[in-house]
């Protein structure tokens, strides 16, 4: 989850120093996500097992990745999204999974696995709990006609009234695949080609923001901005939720998948099994994506659903998830610095 979560609802947090963690086979340590998991799930894992969740919170897949690697020991479970938890997996960090122990996975959406197996063909390391998307939100009473995709960014009559992440994997993975070409590419002809084309983007925008376009669009500053769902349409009303048009291009659109992985080095995976199992429940499953409106990524779960999702996952069905580019980052950046400071 690449997000920045409003408090919609607490997660019971101990914010981590990164320390050695109290042995105690009746408490289970998480590193994750911010608002992500609601307070009423850990009460009531703790109520039926006994088991004390404590959970240290992070803000980037970077930074629990930093702070893992440094030494941050003694958690049992982490929640990365897709590209790290490949990252992780070629690092050696993370468990092979005892499916005997999860009888719950055969309820989650094959949609949402067969997108992880590209680097985990038998989705042997991950336990899925969210599928989002990286949207392009219009304002409808403002930009009444427009095309669905990032084409609508070579839109000059819209020039200073949009915004693009400020994120160089999004933006040039939507660019890559609108020129035909997988984000994953090693051409360093084609990085350049991506970068041109962000470039005649970044002509008609305001500016490159992942903080605030969801209070930008929500105030009508900007009528056309990427980011996602839930940090746009939590910033709207009913009546300003109509005019919001969300559109997940089927050229150019990502998506995000964000799992439970067990750590190699969890000291407490008797414990890190039965939450894992009691999160593969449908009335639990449902918890999660009610909170971010996000349809279930667990297939009964959507019957018990008391939220209605901003987007189907029938949506999600071209879009790609992001992986892991190690081999070209460093070359994608190069031409994302000349981006930033081209005028």
């Amino acid at each position: 989850m690449k997000k920045f979560l409003g408090a919609l609802i607490l997660a019971l947090a101990v914010i981590g120093c990164g320390g050695k963690k109290e042995s105690n086979e009746n408490t289970l340590y998480i590193y994750g996500w911010a608002n992500t998991i609601p307070q009423s799930i850990y009460e009531a894992f703790e109520k039926e097992t006994g088991i004390k969740v404590v959970e240290d919170i992070y803000s980037s897949n970077e930074e629990m990745f930093t702070k893992l690697k440094a030494g941050g020991d003694g958690y049992d479970i982490v929640m990365p999204s897709a590209d790290y938890v490949e990252i992780m997996m070629k690092e050696g960090m993370l468990e092979k999974l005892d499916k005997t122990l999860l009888p719950s996975y055969s309820n989650l959406d094959p949609l949402v696995l067969e997108k992880l197996h590209h680097f985990d063909p038998k989705n042997d390391y991950e336990v899925p709990y969210l599928i989002g998307a990286t949207i392009i939100a219009v304002n409808k009473k403002y930009v009444p006609e427009f095309p669905r995709d990032y084409s609508i960014y070579e839109m000059s009559s819209l020039k200073g009234r949009m915004t693009l992440l400020d994120d160089m994997r999004e933006v040039m993975t939507s660019a890559l695949d609108m020129l035909g070409y997988p984000q994953t590419t090693e051409d360093e002809e084609a990085i350049a080609q991506a970068a041109e084309l962000v470039k005649t983007w970044k002509k008609n925008i305001a500016k490159f923001d992942a903080e605030s376009f969801g209070k930008g669009f929500a105030s009508g500053d900007f009528w056309v901005v990427q980011g996602y769902p839930d940090n746009i349409f939590k910033e709207l009303d009913e009546n300003e939720r109509a005019n919001a048009e969300l559109i997940i291009p089927e050229k150019g659109g990502t998506a995000y998948v964000d799992s439970f992985v067990l750590l190699n080095s969890a000291p407490h995976k008797d414990a890190a099994y039965k939450f894992l199992e009691f999160t593969l429940r449908p009335e639990i499953a449902a918890q999660f994506a009610d909170l971010l409106e996000t349809p279930s990524v667990n297939i009964p779960a959507r019957e018990l659903m008391t939220v209605k999702p901003l987007f189907e996952i029938s949506d999600l069905k071209n879009v790609q998830v992001l992986r892991d580019i190690h081999s070209t980052l460093d070359l994608q950046n190069k031409y994302w610095q000349e981006i930033l400071i081209t005028d």
